[in-house]
């Protein structure tokens, strides 16, 4: 059992209150997942710049004098902003690959959360009040984000482990449920080159649908063909630089609720998550059926 949050904003208005939207959305659902949490904020691009969010168990050794570390091996203006464990590092967008490399080569203990133009992931162990605080989600803006809250199950209660999982660029994803064919899943998928940082099944749903968009399909695509190869009980939420979508596998066992309005969309495993949003009461309110794919775009 664990919770799952999502806000894809319309409305620009409220783009400076998605982080802490967002924020009182996944503490309200803290009793699905007592043991870590996390949560994903698209926000502004910064020109030809990208972002690397990264995470060190030791960030008083690490990141002290990366920043001018990884400006003096690239031969480039990098910037670096701590958040706790976590830091954002800001490079041109075509030095992400070599910047990568090189932070592994400076600190190997150090581990990326995400990259691309616009996403940030921040996540620990704990629960989702005290993840929140520590990173300063509340003040984040950004078009839409997703979070969850995790009870593990099916692997241990670590940094790595805890969602979202981000195995591509601006895309990530959070779940609720077990996959029984992620370890097949996870050696077809490494034969295409794909990484994998732990043995939970929320990563192998997350390279899939990275290696699908990968191949060319759009956001709705790769989840409409993982109804296909996806075995076991699951609800998804993805999101991608523009994107937001939903997903349930068709017995659908697992709760799920979306809510629309002129000014967003929302979802929650449970709608006490949604309840405390502006015009929640004119919303349209509905459960998401089995076997059926929902994605919005900017």
């Amino acid at each position: 059992m664990c919770g799952i949050v999502g806000l894809f904003l319309k409305d620009k208005s409220l783009e400076p209150e998605l982080g802490a939207l967002l924020s009182r959305m996944l503490v309200t659902l803290t009793d699905r997942g007592p043991d870590s949490a996390g949560i994903a904020i698209y926000g502004a691009p910064d020109g030809n710049r990208a972002k690397i969010t990264v995470q060190s168990p030791f960030p008083d050794r690490d990141f002290p004098g990366l920043e001018k570390s990884l400006s003096e091996k690239l031969g480039v203006d990098v910037k670096l902003t701590r958040k706790s464990t976590h830091a954002v590092v800001a490079v041109p967008a075509d030095k992400v690959d070599e910047a990568r490399a090189v932070i592994s080569e400076l600190a190997p203990d150090i581990r990326v959360m995400s990259s691309g133009g616009v996403v940030e992931i921040y996540k620990e162990v704990g629960l989702p009040q005290e993840v929140v605080e520590r990173f300063g989600v509340d003040a984040m803006s950004g078009t839409h984000g997703i979070g969850h809250t995790r009870m593990a199950t099916e692997s241990a209660v670590t940094t790595l482990g805890a969602h979202p999982f981000s195995t591509g660029p601006d895309q990530c994803l959070v779940h609720n449920g077990s996959l029984s064919n992620h370890n097949n899943l996870r050696r077809e998928l490494k034969r295409q080159g794909i990484t994998f940082e732990t043995e939970n099944d929320t990563e192998v749903a997350a390279a899939y649908v990275s290696s699908r968009i990968g191949q060319g399909a759009s956001l709705g695509e790769a989840l409409e063909s993982g109804l296909d190869d996806l075995d076991g009980f699951y609800t998804f939420v993805v999101g991608t630089e523009s994107g937001f979508g939903v997903v349930r596998d068709p017995i659908a066992c697992k709760p799920a609720v979306l809510a629309e309005t002129d000014q967003y969309v929302a979802f929650g495993s449970e709608y006490r998550a949604l309840a405390m949003l502006p015009g929640i009461e004119d919303a349209k309110i509905w459960e998401p059926e089995p076997s059926t794919v929902y994605f919005w775009e900017h």
